[in-house]
């Protein structure tokens, strides 16, 4: 459940200054957005200045213009955090890579700092919610138990868990900075210089300083300098001139909020259904290389010992043939009574017996289990075009099918491992399905990826993304790529390469860190900041709003409730609500049951007590919306 923003007055002298406790890819994503998109005070815990990614985050410090410190410690203990200043502190985040160091360091800062904004980096998502209610209930002894104590409270996340809008924003449509609230997915799209606007397009975001370029750096934001400053939030009439000669940051929806539906029964009879299903079967593993050596052997054997019992016993061809039967399965009479010659053939069909049936039995085991795991699978129609092949139902894989049914595209998954924890739900919606090796020959081609749009790669090894990647691209040089990679390194290069290899086409390789870098700042910076855009040296935070009390909001309608520059509503739903908080909805949390917001609200809707809204806002704009105090004059382009 989203946290949500009330006018009140602050729990004590609240100040900005926040801290990071860790040294990996995180934590430096983590230190540049807080330092350069949200313009935050922050000082870094680093165990050592050597290892790790400490000497880039040491970058930081030494820039004079930036505000980062640095404080070196092996532990983050109670003296190591009273010198990081976290007894006054407004948000500590603790990205560790060990859950029990975090979950120490936490009880520490929440005894030094009750008031603090707890972000955890947690790996055990049940340890992770224990640990996120005993943290908040130090908030709730201090008697505080509106919304603006919640924002004090613990956020506990899992940086795969907050890549999953991303990851389907850039599989669906591309490149962007995505949100997620309520289970739909939006993303902030530039639309360059004379475009026109989209049916999907919600709002104008910003009108940026030039004609929009992609960035040669491959980073998803607008990073567009010209000679005219980029223009936040602008009013309808700005907005309207300036798109003929500059480009514009738009919201676009990606995603709508319905929960994934199990494809509907077929119709046409059961009859049919049986047909379709056997057609789809792979009888072709019955016809395997194996197979057909091993009773290719047995039938030659059978036949030697068919001639040779002809020609010892003289009788009917049935007999030459049944009787070696009978002796390879060990299922006929002693020949006591015969003559030495059957005898003797009946030894020899014995030893063979001994020698081939293993060899049949493991051939048809096989053969049987092949059959079986092939048939649980779902291949794709032969007619189906223009889908998304997703590779992996892990954890981060799993979510990715759920919200990506929530669109209009079909999806096509590939997963080696019939137990992983995607099958079932893959299953259940019908969805394509191929239990098989993505690396394996053909296995793409079964997913019809020739004629796929986007290829989403999200196994847990790096190179074997890589691997299914350059596959895919040999079969499909245009198909968009978005791969899940660990090392943030590796990503930069990987896409620079790609890039390179096929320019005509879109290569998206994040690291996890990467990715979750922009919501772990935002659960920073409050449970109420839905997730941070950034727009070239600037950025725009998106808010969840009470209108009850609030003066700029209660009473006024859509249009009068926009402020230029400042903030603007973008969306109205109802402030009831049920359940305890959690983490924010754009930090993973799949809320597909429950109703939305209204995305198009009609500019003379009036805001009323009962009401909640969706806000996006510069930083000046939320200081106002938190304190109530009227920000200073400041230039709107910057």
């Amino acid at each position: 459940m989203t946290s949500t923003l009330h006018l009140s007055t602050p729990f004590g002298e609240r100040s900005q200054h926040m801290v990071i406790c860790g040294d990996d890819g995180l934590a430096h994503r983590l230190a540049v957005t807080l330092d350069a998109v949200c313009g935050e005070a922050v000082t870094v815990v680093l165990p050592s200045r050597r290892e790790g990614h400490a000497p880039e985050i040491a970058v930081l410090h030494r820039d004079p213009q930036s505000p980062v410190e640095l404080l070196v410690a092996a532990r983050p203990d109670e003296q190591t955090l009273r010198a990081a200043g976290v007894e006054r502190a407004a948000a500590l985040a603790l990205a560790y890579r060990d859950d029990q160091v975090n979950v120490t360091a936490a009880l520490l800062a929440r005894t030094l700092n009750p008031a603090i904004r707890l972000v955890i980096r947690m790996y055990n998502r049940e340890r992770g919610e224990h640990l996120e209610r005993l943290l908040d209930r130090a908030v709730s002894a201090l008697g505080r138990t509106d919304d603006t104590a919640l924002d004090m409270s613990t956020t506990v996340l899992s940086d795969t868990d907050t890549a999953v809008p991303e990851l389907v924003a850039a599989a669906a449509v591309g490149q962007g900075d995505p949100l997620q609230v309520e289970g739909q997915v939006f993303r902030g799209v530039v639309r360059p210089a004379r475009t026109p606007p989209q049916s999907a397009d919600l709002a104008t975001l910003a009108v940026l300083s030039g004609a929009h370029q992609d960035d040669p750096a491959s980073e998803d934001s607008p990073e567009t300098p010209g000679e005219e400053g980029t223009q936040l939030l602008p009013d309808t009439a700005t907005s309207y001139h300036r798109q003929f000669t500059h480009g514009r940051l738009m919201l676009e929806e990606v995603t709508h909020h319905h929960p994934p539906e199990a494809p509907t029964r077929d119709r046409r009879g059961y009859g049919a259904w049986l047909r379709d299903r056997l057609a789809h079967l792979p009888w072709k593993v019955f016809l395997s290389h194996e197979i057909l050596a091993v009773f290719g052997a047995l039938a030659a054997i059978v036949l030697v010992l068919a001639a040779a019992t002809a020609l010892a016993e003289p009788g009917p061809l049935w007999k030459s043939v049944y009787l070696p039967l009978l002796d390879i399965f060990t299922m006929g009479d002693p020949a006591t009574d015969e003559s030495p010659a059957r005898r003797v053939l009946q030894l020899i069909a014995g030893f063979v017996g001994l020698a081939v049936l293993p060899l049949v039995v493991a051939a048809t085991m096989n053969a049987t289990e092949a059959f079986r795991k092939a048939s649980v699978g779902h291949p794709p129609a032969e007619d189906l075009r223009d889908h998304i092949v997703l590779v992996g139902l892990g954890k981060v894989g799993t979510r990715v099918l759920a919200q990506l049914r929530t669109t209009a595209h079909q999806v096509v998954v590939i997963e080696r491992d019939p137990h992983a924890r995607g099958v079932a739900l893959a299953r259940e919606l019908g969805v394509p399905l191929l239990l098989e090796d993505a690396g394996a020959p053909g296995v793409l081609d079964r997913a019809r990826i020739r004629q796929s749009k986007s290829l989403l790669v999200l196994t847990r090894d790096d190179g074997e993304n890589l691997d299914i990647v350059m596959a895919a691209r040999e079969g499909n040089p245009q198909v968009r790529v978005v791969m899940r990679l660990h090392d943030d390194d590796f990503a930069a290069t990987v896409s620079r390469t790609m890039r390179a290899s096929y320019p005509d086409a879109t290569t998206r390789s994040r690291s996890v860190s990467a990715l979750a870098a922009l919501p772990f700042a935002a659960a920073m910076m409050g449970r109420h900041v839905l997730g941070i855009m950034p727009v070239e040296r600037g950025s725009l935070l998106f808010t969840t709003v009470d209108v009850a009390g609030h003066p700029e909001l209660e009473g006024h309608s859509v249009h009068q409730a926009f402020r230029e520059n400042e903030w603007r509503v973008l969306a109205v739903g109802s402030a009831a609500e049920t359940g305890s908080p959690g983490p924010t909805d754009t930090l993973g949390s799949l809320r597909l049951d429950r109703p939305g917001f209204d995305w198009r609200p009609s500019h003379g809707r009036i805001l009323r007590a009962g009401d909640r809204v969706v806000v996006v806002s510069t930083r000046r704009g939320l200081d106002f919306l938190m304190t109530g105090v009227q920000p200073h004059p400041a230039d709107p382009r910057a």
